[in-house]
């Protein structure tokens, strides 16, 4: 089992920087693939950002250039840094862990934070 839990939304002007945190506990950290997602109101979740065991990236189109995710294996932390950030960026972000065990993909889900950017 793994538990996430986020921090560090809030409300921040256009332009403006934020650094989401992701902390895991339970069962081991490194073999998981990392990801950041985001959902707005009345929209679908949709992916931020994602990390793999091997530090591969992949980003969405809309926050590339934008923002950067990373992780600290020692800490269990995943973050994702948001610079330049504009209104269209306001949504819950959601921490997410995947792997696959050899029988079904674990998939895990942090509880959300908020991020606001306005004026």
């Amino acid at each position: 089992q793994v538990q996430l839990v986020e921090s560090g939304g809030g409300l921040v002007q256009p332009g403006g920087s934020l650094r989401l945190s992701c902390a895991a506990s339970g069962r081991i950290f490194n073999s998981y693939v990392l990801a950041w997602y985001r959902q707005a109101s009345g929209k679908q979740r949709e992916l931020v950002a994602r990390i793999s065991s091997d530090n591969s990236t992949n980003y969405a189109d809309s926050v590339k250039g934008r923002f950067t995710i990373s992780r600290d294996n020692a800490k269990n932390t995943v973050y994702l840094q948001t610079n330049s950030l504009k209104p269209e960026d306001t949504a819950v972000y959601y921490c997410n862990a995947n792997k696959w065990n050899g029988m079904r993909v674990l998939n895990y889900w942090g509880q959300g934070a908020q991020v606001t950017v306005s004026s």
